[in-house]
């Protein structure tokens, strides 16, 4: 058993726990919440459509896990309502939004209270290869096939293969960093 794999009882509680010589005790969560807004992150709205439905999240959780094969690291609260969609559809088009789009970023983050149907009512959107949106004003758009879904903590960390991607206009991204967004 690898340190992410879920131990059954505790699948509900979110919690984990590692495995190896020594118990790891973290940090308390306000304090590891605290030094997290420090690290400036790009924004990204994660899109997914299919058979489960048309979703999406804003999400600062977002890497490059290699470029042989092209692989994303994408996480989500397992909570959310975008979780169980993601796992049924089995697809998710990461937009790397410009800056200056922070309303966007609101409405996908749920903190105008868009309900999710009508998300997608912002913006322009386009579809690729997978079905999953593609915003037509993104810095980029990788569209993702996922491969895995891991169960870690209170997320799951999802690892998709890139199968397209869209460039857009040259210019400034947006990021957060201290609890706001800026542009760089």
């Amino acid at each position: 058993m690898s340190w992410f794999d879920q131990r059954p009882d505790d699948a509900m509680m979110g919690s984990f726990e590692a495995v190896g010589p020594d118990h790891i005790h973290t940090v308390d969560q306000g304090q590891f919440r605290e030094a997290m807004s420090r690290l400036g992150a790009a924004v990204h709205v994660v899109t997914t459509a299919g058979p489960g439905g048309i979703a999406g999240f804003t999400a600062t959780a977002v890497v490059s896990v290699s470029d042989q094969p092209a692989t994303l690291l994408v996480c989500i609260n397992r909570r959310s309502q975008v979780a169980a969609r993601l796992e049924e559809n089995r697809v998710l088009c990461v937009n790397t939004l410009p800056a200056g789009a922070d309303d966007l970023a609101d409405v996908f983050a749920g903190r105008t209270r868009v309900p999710m149907a009508q998300r997608f009512d912002t913006g322009g959107w386009m579809e690729l290869a997978t079905g999953a949106p593609a915003s037509r004003n993104a810095v980029l758009a990788c569209d993702c096939r996922i491969i895995e879904i891991k169960a870690v903590a209170t997320h799951n960390v999802i690892f998709a293969g890139v199968v397209g991607v869209r460039l857009g206009e040259p210019g400034s991204a947006l990021v957060y960093h201290e609890r706001a967004y800026k542009q760089v």
